[in-house]
């Protein structure tokens, strides 16, 4: 019994291992069964997530290639399309602004075949490149190819720093011009590392090419090397003979595109503001500077130590090719500024009013006040910016010459009379700005008959009555009145420069009441 019981009871014992066992087993292969399912899922859900993501870049990708298509083939394949892409909602696109400054509407894109890339960079001061930017845009608006944003000059005389964005208003440049030319801040990643690896083709344009020139010649170049880089760019493109579409996008860049930074802007105002507080004010261009006076070898008025040392900077810049000069010769010849001394006697013999301010815009004037004693003398107003304005407001603009300069431009602009002593790039800009501004008094000077009168009046061969009426007498139609330009064929040189009088761009409406006004 003992034994067969004890059997009993390790078959019971072996039974019941072997359930337990086998629920072991079973829990086991379900736990697996559990796992394998998890994975299975998990991977379903990643072949669904990679699927969406999938369709979203291809959604997006399609996207980008529609907003292109519309661009380039919108007014041929899109037109009428429901698309918020469109035409129509870019030209009613309204730049973000705060709600002290009204929104501005930007033009519509222009749409054209984009045949290359135009590099730029401007020699000279602030207007000599200031003409030759207005001159590029439009180069490049009859080419069809995109602008890169000038470069300016930082290794003339002056060695301005400045960039582009310094002193111009380059959103306003790049924005306000989109329905003319494409005009990007640098050139795409990988021409610009073409560019960097020396890869491009770089040349001056000839001087006073009219816009056949760079269809025939220049445009050949853009297309076979896709950038083409043009250097000393002032006066390369010609004065007269010009289709008028051309000659008034010259006038919209400058007198629309071309705006200076709010912060030159503004102390721009702050100057006119404090010059109208103490009533009507006179620009004087007086370019009575060293370098101008080294550059034209003209050294009326200046002692032995002066002239010697006006010398040696002409021959210190290898740019400035004439290093023989008369002086005096040239000073007869009218080529020669105005002297202070010479300057004083003029605007008196105009009638002048002695009580008026004088804003000198002018760098430092060379002999100082040695010089300027006869000015003052006669024009007790003397001011210029440094003593307008506090020091902390120009402490930004130091050593910045075109930005001073920039400063100068916009007084000028508003001075109710200007007068330049010397017919350099502001002298000519300015007075082009001027007329369009409304015929603004802007006094002409014709030195050549000025120093002959000045010479007789100083030698007493002329009584200063004879002397006032004939200077008045030979400038009463040079006030800046509405005249047409001086063009002679094959010597462009020495006609009437574009930009001091861009008659195409004067409205006859504002020339008529001119006319009437002055009669």
């Amino acid at each position: 019994m003992c034994r067969i019981e004890g059997e009993k009871s390790e078959l019971e014992d072996r039974e019941e291992r072997k359930k337990i066992m086998g629920f072991k087993a079973v829990a086991l292969g379900d736990s697996r069964v559990e796992k394998l399912k998890s994975s299975m899922m998990s991977r379903s859900r990643m072949k669904l997530w990679m699927i969406r993501a999938t369709t979203s870049i291809l959604l997006w990708t399609c996207v980008v290639q529609l907003m292109t298509l519309g661009e380039t083939w919108g007014p041929r394949v899109l037109k009428g399309w429901p698309s918020c892409f469109s035409q129509e909602s870019a030209a009613s696109f309204v730049v973000n602004s705060s709600p002290e400054v009204p929104a501005r509407v930007l033009p519509p894109k222009r749409v054209y075949k984009n045949n290359g890339y135009l590099m730029v960079s401007c020699n000279g001061g602030l207007n000599q490149m200031r003409s030759a930017i207005c001159d590029m845009v439009t180069i490049a608006r009859y080419l069809n190819v995109t602008l890169i944003v000038p470069e300016l000059d930082k290794t003339s005389f002056w060695a301005d720093p400045s960039e582009f964005q310094d002193i111009f208003d380059v959103d306003h440049f790049i924005s306000s011009l989109r329905d003319e030319v494409r005009i990007l801040r640098e050139l795409p990643p990988r021409l610009k590392r073409r560019v960097e690896l020396g890869m491009i083709y770089t040349m001056p344009p000839i001087s006073w090419s009219d816009i056949s020139y760079y269809q025939n010649q220049i445009l050949p170049l853009i297309r076979k090397y896709k950038v083409v880089h043009l250097n000393r760019t002032d006066a390369r493109l010609a004065n007269n003979g010009q289709p008028m579409e051309i000659q008034k996008l010259r006038c919209r860049v400058n007198f629309s595109a071309l705006k200076f930074t709010p912060q030159i802007e503004e102390l721009g105002r702050k100057v006119v503001r404090l010059l109208r507080q103490k009533g009507p004010f006179m620009v004087l261009h007086l370019r009575y500077e060293m370098d101008m006076l080294a550059f034209s070898g003209c050294s009326q008025g200046c002692n032995k130590d002066e002239i010697d040392e006006l010398t040696r900077m002409r021959y210190a810049y290898p740019w400035w090719k004439e290093k023989i000069i008369n002086s005096d010769l040239k000073r007869r010849d009218g080529l020669c500024p105005l002297t202070p001394e010479e300057t004083a006697l003029t605007l008196r013999a105009l009638d002048i009013d002695p009580s008026i301010q004088v804003y000198i815009a002018a760098g430092e004037i060379y002999g100082g006040k040695r010089r300027m004693a006869s000015l003052t003398a006669a024009y007790p107003n003397l001011v210029r910016k440094e003593t307008l304005l506090e020091p902390s407001d120009l402490m930004f603009f130091q050593n910045h010459s075109s930005q001073m300069a920039a400063l100068d431009y916009l007084v000028s602009l508003e001075s109710d009379i200007f007068v330049p002593t010397y017919d350099g790039n502001m002298a000519k800009v300015v007075e082009g700005h001027r007329r369009y501004l409304g015929y603004r008094k802007t006094i002409l000077l014709d030195r050549k008959l000025l120093v002959d009168l000045i010479d007789q009046h100083n030698a007493g061969s002329l009584i200063w009555d004879e002397f006032s009426n004939s200077v008045k007498e030979a400038h009463a139609e040079r006030m800046g009145n509405p005249m047409k330009r001086l063009v002679i064929p094959d010597r462009p040189k020495e006609e009437d420069y574009f930009y001091s009088n861009p008659w195409e761009c004067l409205g006859p409406s504002n020339e008529d009441e001119t006319l009437s006004s002055s009669i």
